[in-house]
């Protein structure tokens, strides 16, 4: 399969490997990730705790720990190489380009400032008409609280995050990622510390208002189900790398990837039938990763090619990706090389 242009995407990110430094030296983190986002669409990547989701998005964003290094690879926003962009560019990304929904919204908003004064500061930076106006960014401000149906939003634009429950921060943080146009929005588990009827009610939230405003949206979580509810399409990531990735409703007709079957078995289904025992084993140590697919020491088909060499994402149907040998006789093409 030819490349598709990096101009048709909102991000496409190709062939990434990150390290990071540490005391013992460097581990090396992600391994040759692809992943791109079309205009409009809606992403989710999915893996267990500690896979490389969270350093992918964030080297999108370029808000990377001063610990880590990119070796390699290529990242473009709109047609343009983040990797090379000057200081200037990148504040102008942040600003008015990309925006980042935080995990823990206790922690991404300031305790000694009130909401208002927050939201206020970020509309200001981002370049769009009247921004500067105090007036304007009044009114943007309380136009993107009632959007994410916060009650009484004067009142929560003068109260103090600690004042406010954690279901009303995270949407206050949808609403000011969300408070002037973007072409993407990065969600990092955004409904990690909710209770669950919060947890619906934050991605129905986030979900409409990305529609409203036309924005790109990359979701990480844990949950199947979410990313099934919430995305268009879903990559799944084993340790760096990207295992397999597919429309939403084909990965869940047909899953292929071990590592996948194994997410997909630890569901817990309507029918009963047992506790599933989980994927034997655990996450390679990133100090010294395996040579070959990293998720080869787990998986009940390897044979020895698995340990020699990283199998590409092969095209095994329109859209749908899978890095196994296992599928290699039955792809038509294969992600970012002509077959």
């Amino acid at each position: 399969m030819t490349q598709e242009n990096k101009n048709d995407f909102v991000v496409d990110v190709r062939n990434l490997h990150v390290s990071f430094r540490t005391f013992k030296g460097y581990t090396h983190v992600l391994n040759g990730v692809n992943l791109n986002v079309r205009k409009r669409e809606r992403i989710s990547i999915v893996g267990e705790t500690g896979c490389g989701k969270t350093t992918t998005v964030y080297s999108i964003a370029q808000i990377l720990a001063q610990n880590a290094r990119i070796d390699s690879g290529e990242i473009y926003f709109n047609g343009r190489n983040v990797l090379t962009m000057p200081n200037k560019e990148l504040k102008a990304l942040r600003a008015s380009g990309v925006s980042v929904i935080f995990q823990d919204p206790i922690a991404s908003l300031n305790p000694v400032f009130t909401v208002g004064s927050q939201m206020k500061e970020v509309i200001r930076y981002s370049g769009v008409e009247g921004a500067g106006d105090k007036k304007v960014q009044e009114e943007r401000t309380i136009a993107a609280l009632k959007e994410t149906h916060l009650p009484d939003p004067e009142r929560i634009m003068n109260s103090y995050p600690f004042q406010l429950s954690g279901g009303m921060r995270q949407r206050i943080c949808i609403a000011m990622s969300l408070s002037t146009p973007r072409d993407l929005v990065i969600a990092d588990e955004p409904t990690t510390n909710l209770d669950v009827t919060i947890q619906d009610q934050v991605l129905k939230t986030l979900k409409q208002r990305v529609q409203e405003k036309e924005s790109a949206l990359i979701l990480i979580t844990h949950s199947l189900g979410v990313a099934r509810q919430m995305a268009d399409r879903i990559y799944v990531m084993y340790a760096g790398n990207m295992v397999e990735t597919a429309r939403s409703g084909d990965l869940f007709r047909r899953y292929c990837h071990p590592y996948t079957q194994g997410l997909m078995q630890c569901i817990p289904k309507l029918s009963g039938g047992g506790i599933s025992e989980g994927i034997p084993g655990h996450l390679p140590n990133y100090m010294d990763p395996p040579p070959g697919c990293r998720f080869a020491p787990r998986c009940p088909y390897a044979v020895p090619e698995c340990r020699q060499a990283q199998p590409p994402l092969y095209e095994i149907e329109p859209e749908h990706y899978v890095s196994c040998y296992r599928y290699r006789d039955q792809a038509s093409g294969v992600m970012g090389e002509e077959v």
